[in-house]
């Protein structure tokens, strides 16, 4: 897994790549996600459109960052999930846990 980051109308987006599934790289992820909320970031969107795969680290490692964030009295949502992923989702009910979006536009146009 790769990921960058980059701040789009002052809400954070986390761009991740590849296939998700735990390590070190998850580990990083993690830990610039925890340094953004505690700098005071309190918008965030994952762009998951070119997730490649994602196994039950990787579904971990979402809600992880879902329990950053809310613990933090911050909002996290989806974008360009692709089809795979979303049907992950589907499949183990988290699609009623996130908000997910079809564009990155559209999820940063969501927060109130």
């Amino acid at each position: 897994m790769k990921y960058s980051n980059t701040v789009k109308d002052g809400i954070l987006v986390f761009s991740l790549k590849g296939k998700i599934m735990g390590g070190p790289e998850s580990s990083a992820f993690h830990e610039e996600l925890r340094k953004s909320i505690a700098g005071g970031q309190r918008k965030v969107v994952l762009d998951l459109g070119e997730v490649e795969w994602m196994n039950s680290s990787g579904l971990g490692l979402l809600i992880s960052a879902l329990t950053t964030v809310r613990n933090a009295s911050a909002e996290m949502k989806l974008a360009r999930a692709t089809e795979k992923i979303s049907s992950l989702l589907v499949i183990t009910k988290l699609n009623s846990v996130f908000e997910s979006y079809p564009t990155i536009e559209a999820a940063v146009g969501s927060f109130a």
